[in-house]
């Protein structure tokens, strides 16, 4: 029994002891080693971003002149559809007229009316001519009522080509009996037919738009279509070079140069934005769609083969001189020996939001101590990670 107790004694005794043992090496301080990395010579661009879409600098709505049914969807004896390309006149629709009752009944009396005053003017014209033919009356007298009769004639002309607009769509001097060709207006290519055989169309007029049958654009001139948020929008000006990401081409960029800034903001989903257009420079053998999202990077300013650091290596304090406007100053710290750290001002110039411009202060060459918050060379970004790493444990 003596040595059981014995042992558990001893057993307690090495247990403390290297619990002890375990929280005096945890509770010692580890060294630390701060990373640190140089500048490099690159281009700064300081841009903003501009989200829209891709649209035709030109498109033109077809519509009818009358009301009717479409009965014919065909561009020279082709289905009219979308990507189609057709030139100024080629025919896309046909519609049947669908006359209009009261329409009808005015236009018939007109029609009636001028032949009753054919008529008249006839039996008044064969009266003189009688008259003029026994020497009773003079020839100026036979010409007024030859006037009078040739007028009544054009009269019931005109009544009879009106009553066939009316019914028809047209007269028959025009070689057109009972429906209406739709023909484009422009060249270019087919990108909408918002209807089909069987549709009511209405002609446009004071109360309506009318039907669209067919929109026609020039794919061959798109442009960016966008919008830009009211913090941003007084950094830009028209002429400002673009660089355009098309959602559906991932691995293309596009040259846009700035045209047009909207002088009146809009609210977009509880926000203020300001409409902004730009011309894209098409590449050979790459086909842009109408409708494709694209963002575009608005380039604000730049400079080229300058030294530039990460922003996140820059640190700030109060100027030592109290200034009353609470002006930071900024420094870097940068390694004289191995884990000695100077402090040094620098003069910064422009910023992308990742790398920052030094005008003076540090060169190239020199070795800039990475802050807690900068995250380790080659991180993106200014919160992550830290600059400082444990010293390995001695063997």
């Amino acid at each position: 029994m003596r040595v059981i107790t014995w042992f558990v004694v001893l057993v307690l005794v090495v247990m403390i002891g290297g619990a002890f043992v375990y929280l005096y090496k945890k509770s010692q301080a580890k060294e630390v080693v701060w990373q640190t990395e140089s500048g490099e010579v690159t281009d700064i661009i300081q841009k903003t971003v501009a989200t829209g879409s891709v649209t035709p600098r030109e498109s033109v709505e077809i519509k009818p002149k009358v009301t009717g049914v479409l009965t014919e969807l065909k561009v020279d004896g082709k289905e009219t559809v979308p990507g189609m390309v057709v030139k100024s006149g080629d025919a896309i629709v046909k519609i049947t007229i669908i006359p209009d009752a009261a329409g009808v009944n005015q236009a018939d009396s007109g029609v009636k009316n001028a032949q009753i005053q054919l008529d008249n003017a006839k039996r008044e014209l064969d009266r003189e001519e009688g008259l003029f033919k026994n020497g009773v009356v003079a020839e100026q007298e036979v010409f007024t009522y030859r006037t009078n009769y040739a007028m009544a004639q054009a009269t019931l002309n005109s009544a009879v080509a009106n009553l066939q607009i009316v019914k028809e769509g047209q007269s028959r001097a025009q070689g057109k009996a009972s429906t209406l060709i739709i023909t484009s207006t422009v060249d270019g290519t087919i990108i909408d037919v918002p209807v089909k055989v069987g549709y009511s169309v209405i002609q446009a007029n004071s109360f309506n738009p009318g039907t669209t049958v067919a929109t026609i654009a020039n794919m061959g001139d798109m442009i960016f279509d966008g919008h830009v948020d009211e913090a941003e929008v007084a950094k830009i000006k028209e002429g400002m070079k673009l660089a355009i990401k098309i959602g559906a081409l991932e691995k293309e960029t596009f040259d846009g140069k700035l045209e047009y800034i909207a002088p009146q903001g809009k609210e977009v989903d509880g926000a203020i934005q300001f409409e902004v257009k730009a011309s894209i420079a098409q590449k050979p053998g790459l086909y842009i769609r109408a409708g494709y999202s694209a963002n575009a990077d608005i380039v604000l300013d730049e400079r080229h083969k300058v030294l530039a650091i990460r922003e996140a290596l820059v640190q700030y304090d109060a100027d030592p001189k109290g200034d009353a406007t609470g002006t930071k100053k900024p420094f870097v710290e940068v390694e004289t020996a191995p884990q000695t750290f100077v402090r040094k001002d620098v003069k910064l110039g422009l910023s992308d939001g990742i790398k920052v411009e030094v005008l003076s202060g540090v060169t190239e060459a020199d070795k800039i101590k990475i802050p807690d918050n900068a995250g380790p060379p080659g991180m993106e970004g200014s919160a992550m990670g830290s600059g400082k790493m444990p010293t390995p444990p001695k063997r």
